[in-house]
C-alpha cells in the first residue's frame, strides 16, 4: 500500500519528465513535514573541465529541489511557483558518487517563501549552502 509520502515523491519525480531535472538525473527521494530531499549523480555529465562537479549543476539541483518543495508545501493546483533569487556558497569539491540537496523552509509567506538548501555528499560532508526565494503566483 502506497503511503502519502510515497505518493508525493511519485508526483515530484513524474513532473521531472522531459525537463532539466531529468537531464541532470535528479530524483526526489525523501519528504518530511517541512523539507524535501533530492539526489543527483556526479559524473562527467555534470563536471567542469577539471573533473569536479560544476557549481552551476549544484545551483540547478538546489533550485529544482527548493522550487519543488514550494510546489508541494503550497497549493500547487492554484499557484505557479517560480524561483526569484538564488545564492550559493560552494565549500567543497566532489568528483564522483551522489550529492543530496535538502530544502528546508525558513519562511512561508503568502506570496514569497525562503528556503535553506544544503548540498552534501554521500559521507554527509557539506558541499554547498544555498538560499532560494520563491514566489507563488495565482493561476488564472
Amino acid at each position: 500500500m502506497e503511503n502519502h509520502k510515497d505518493k508525493i515523491l511519485k508526483v515530484c519525480n513524474a513532473a521531472s519528465k522531459n525537463t532539466l531535472m531529468e537531464t541532470l538525473e535528479i530524483e526526489y527521494i525523501e519528504v518530511g513535514e517541512n523539507f524535501l530531499i533530492g539526489k543527483m549523480p556526479v559524473s562527467s555529465k555534470v563536471h567542469q573541465p577539471d573533473g569536479v562537479l560544476h557549481g552551476g549543476a549544484m545551483v540547478a539541483l538546489a533550485e529544482s529541489v527548493g522550487s519543488m518543495a514550494s510546489y508541494i508545501f503550497l497549493d500547487g493546483q492554484n499557484f505557479f511557483v517560480r524561483g526569484i533569487e538564488i545564492s550559493a556558497n560552494h565549500v567543497k569539491s566532489v568528483k564522483a558518487g551522489n550529492v543530496f540537496a535538502k530544502a528546508i523552509i525558513v519562511h512561508k509567506g503568502r506570496t514569497t517563501q525562503l528556503w535553506d538548501i544544503k548540498i552534501t555528499d554521500e559521507d554527509s560532508n557539506l558541499i554547498s549552502v544555498c538560499k532560494l526565494t520563491t514566489i507563488a503566483l495565482t493561476k488564472k
